[in-house]
């Protein structure tokens, strides 16, 4: 029986040695001294502990200096991985995922998210969800993806809350239903997800899965703005222009455009340049709007496209050039802006900027025209009466005029007067 004795306290000996070893590895870590952390835990992991081979990989991944060594750290993640250490495989997932220390390898990846998944890890669960949303290393399944973002999203994890809202939203992987959208975006919100909280005030905006509420949608943008989401900054600076949810100051709506268009939101630089164009918020400067307008026009902004174009026209903010003006309002009539393609016309028809061409002049008004743009329509018509650029057909002209003058447009009303129609 005493024999027994020495071995039951070298037992514990041991065991009160290897938990001391990494008591004393982890707080290494913890404190950023990874070269004692690596000291403590190596021998243990050597053992084949797979807490300590699961820490020592930290170790080897997060050191800075000449002890990180990521093939290391990729090295000891599997050792813990193959004892079914959930979070290094999880973490060895992630590095296959993105290429860290081992050749970047989806299939693998979802491998090993799934072992983590399967094991309850939360954060596995969400990017098992991602790669089977996006079909990376796995085949696209949108129902398997909300299968996954449910069960991480159930455990708290908000990326999957939000996830799992917009899979609601949008009916992927799940029948649509704003109200269960809304219900998991306000889950990821209260935890201070940015883009949940943007959604739930889209969500409050347009009165899509709750009862529409512009003071909650305001609130909202703020919560996301103050983290510095973009464009929660730039539908705040909205909501301040035009009094929604708020009270209305101009100067609070420059504010927020100008945060967002510091962060090379389009629609902000827009915007702010507007706001300059017009001084309303702040001091009326053309230069000013040239330079937001170009911004935003550089990014393929149309409507900033088209202002930028009218700037060059008529020489505010930037010194007069009818060739870029035309340059500008291309750029925006090839997206469909149809007073850019009424503006292209022109140019073509009077052959300012451009080489006069009456063919061209012809296919830019119809093209604004067929957009319901009255004064293309007006213009389409005379067209069609003169036979510029298309041969003349009275008919159509006619059509052209009325559907000008229906929408209230003077000149098409005058000539319907004096055509007798």
């Amino acid at each position: 029986m005493k024999k027994f004795i020495p071995l039951l306290v070298a037992g514990c000996l041991i065991s009160h040695g290897t938990m001391a070893g990494m008591d004393e590895g982890r707080t290494a870590l913890d404190g950023g001294r990874c070269e004692d952390a690596i000291k403590e835990l190596q021998p243990l992991a050597e053992k084949g502990d797979g807490a300590a081979q699961f820490y020592l990989a930290r170790a080897f991944g997060n050191c800075a200096g000449p002890r990180r060594n990521e093939e290391q750290a990729v090295w000891w993640y599997r050792k813990a991985a193959e004892q079914n250490h959930a979070k290094a495989q999880y973490n060895l997932a992630q590095r296959y995922d993105e290429g860290d220390g081992v050749a970047q390898d989806h299939v693998q990846a979802v491998h090993w998210y799934r072992k983590a998944a399967e094991q309850g890890d939360r954060e596995a669960q969400y990017n098992l969800g991602v790669s089977y949303d996006h079909g990376e290393g796995v085949g696209q399944d949108h129902a398997q993806a909300v299968y996954w973002y449910r069960k991480a999203a159930e455990q708290g994890e908000s990326d999957a809350q939000y996830n799992l809202g917009v899979s609601y939203d949008e009916g992927e992987g799940v029948e649509k239903d704003h109200t269960q959208a809304v219900v998991w975006y306000r889950k990821a919100a209260d935890q201070g997800n940015i883009t949940a909280q943007h959604n739930l005030a889209i969500s409050y905006d347009k009165g899509e899965g709750v009862e529409k509420d512009a003071v909650q949608a305001v609130y909202w943008y703020r919560k996301a703005a103050e983290q510095g989401h973009a464009p929660s900054q730039l539908n705040l600076g909205y909501a301040y222009n035009h009094g929604e949810g708020v009270e209305k100051n101009a100067e609070l709506a420059v504010f927020w455009y100008r945060e967002a268009a510091e962060q090379d939101d389009a629609a902000a630089q827009y915007n702010l340049g507007l706001m300059y164009d017009e001084g309303t918020g702040v001091a009326q400067d053309h230069a000013q709007a040239v330079q937001w307008y170009r911004k935003a026009a550089e990014q393929g902004d149309a409507d900033a496209q088209f202002n930028l174009g009218v700037s060059y026209d008529e020489g505010e903010g930037v010194e007069k050039d009818v060739v870029q003006a035309v340059y500008w309002y291309r750029k925006a009539a090839e997206q469909g802006n149809a007073d850019a393609q009424f503006n292209i016309a022109i140019s073509y028809d009077t052959g300012e900027g451009v080489t006069k061409n009456v063919t061209e002049a012809f296919n830019w008004y119809k093209r604004a025209a067929e957009q319901g743009l009255d004064k293309a329509q007006y213009n389409l018509a005379i067209c069609y009466f003169d036979g510029e650029g298309v041969a003349r057909n009275r008919l159509l002209g006619m059509s052209w005029l009325r559907k000008a003058a229906d929408q209230g447009y003077e000149d098409a009303k005058e000539l319907l007067s004096k055509l007798g129609k």
